[in-house]
């Protein structure tokens, strides 16, 4: 099932290049025998006149194959642990075998995993995310290999994807917290353009509570470090310059930090400020109180995920994108009501 149908053909690719067909098979799969300048070259005339290995040469490439690699950001916390667990489980019991990299959030050091990958000729790849160095784009959609985006959507991806909607889930927490009062909201982050999808949520939650007449969403961007840490160090920074009514956090782990934060600072939650988290992670069952958040269903993505792409190694149609719904859980850290 070739990704995009045309008549142009390998030969005619490298006739335009002025190189071998043996060069451009090379450049497009990703292995060594070219140069860097070459395959770049090689893989623009490629773009230009939408060539695309067919269905016969992914065959080709993938039979005698059963390594998938996978790239995720970072092995902390439960959130990539959790769709890791779905996608290896599957994997396994379809008879194939797994390489996991971590990038840190580093385009780069994505793009260099995915060179080296190719060159071993995986069954298939995935990737965390839609947003990638170009080049790796360029790379993966000249491949014949099937690659499968994670954690997030679009409806353009590199083949396919399976993940939610971070935009959603910010507005999903803005009318929470707009329809129980709330006017001034905060938000604890990651530095600007390190998580896109941490980004994607807080905008979110401005697109909600511009409209609704509330203040802008002030966002504090403590240094990465430890999530309990980053948590508590950024709500002190909100606290010290603004008066937030709530604060929203990245994940459930900086909340928990929040939390401790304005304990700390004599302030009553939800009495005093709001506090919302994100995901749904273990932590938040053992609290004294329960917090509220959104739940992500990440094994089930991991499992969803990994049936699409055995679905496309193996030539069955699979949708390109698949959007998990989002489960909004209202707990003891946000009021009932509060007055205007």
């Amino acid at each position: 099932m070739p990704r995009r149908a045309t008549p142009t053909k390998i030969e005619d690719v490298a006739r335009r290049a002025g190189v071998s067909v043996m060069s451009v098979s090379r450049a497009i799969r990703g292995v060594e025998g070219v140069s860097e300048k070459t395959r770049a070259d090689i893989l623009k005339v490629a773009r230009q006149m939408k060539y695309m290995p067919n269905s016969a040469a992914r065959s080709l490439v993938v039979s005698n194959s059963n390594l998938i690699g996978i790239s995720l950001p970072t092995f902390a916390g439960e959130v990539f642990a959790d769709i890791l667990n779905g996608m290896r489980q599957t994997f396994d019991s379809a008879g194939y075998s797994s390489v996991i990299d971590t990038t840190e959030y580093d385009p780069d050091a994505e793009l260099s995993w995915v060179r080296r990958l190719l060159s071993w000729q995986p069954a298939a790849i995935i990737l965390t995310g839609i947003d990638h160095h170009p080049e790796t784009r360029e790379l993966l959609r000249a491949s014949p290999i099937p690659v499968l985006e994670i954690w997030d959507h679009t409806d353009d991806p590199i083949d396919i994807c399976v993940g939610i909607d971070h935009f959603r889930a910010g507005q999903m927490i803005g009318e929470h917290a707009v329809s129980l009062g709330y006017r001034r909201p905060a938000f604890v982050s990651t530095p600007l353009g390190h998580d896109k999808r941490a980004d994607a949520r807080l905008e979110g939650l401005r697109s909600v509570f511009g409209p609704a007449g509330g203040a802008d969403v002030a966002a504090s961007r403590p240094s990465l470090g430890n999530a309990f840490v980053t948590g508590f160090d950024g709500t002190a920074k909100l606290l010290d310059a603004d008066c937030p009514d709530i604060i929203c956090y990245l994940n459930d782990h900086m909340a928990f930090g929040g939390l401790m934060c304005c304990q700390a600072r004599g302030l009553s939650v939800p009495g005093d400020i709001g506090i919302v988290g994100f995901n749904g992670l273990d932590l938040a069952t053992v609290l004294p109180m329960k917090l509220t958040t959104i739940r992500t269903q990440r094994r089930l993505m991991g499992i969803t995920g990994a049936r699409h792409l055995l679905a496309r190694i193996n030539g069955v149609p699979t949708p390109e994108s698949t959007v998990l719904p989002l489960q909004f859980e209202a707990g003891q850290t946000t009021c009932d009501q509060i007055d205007l």
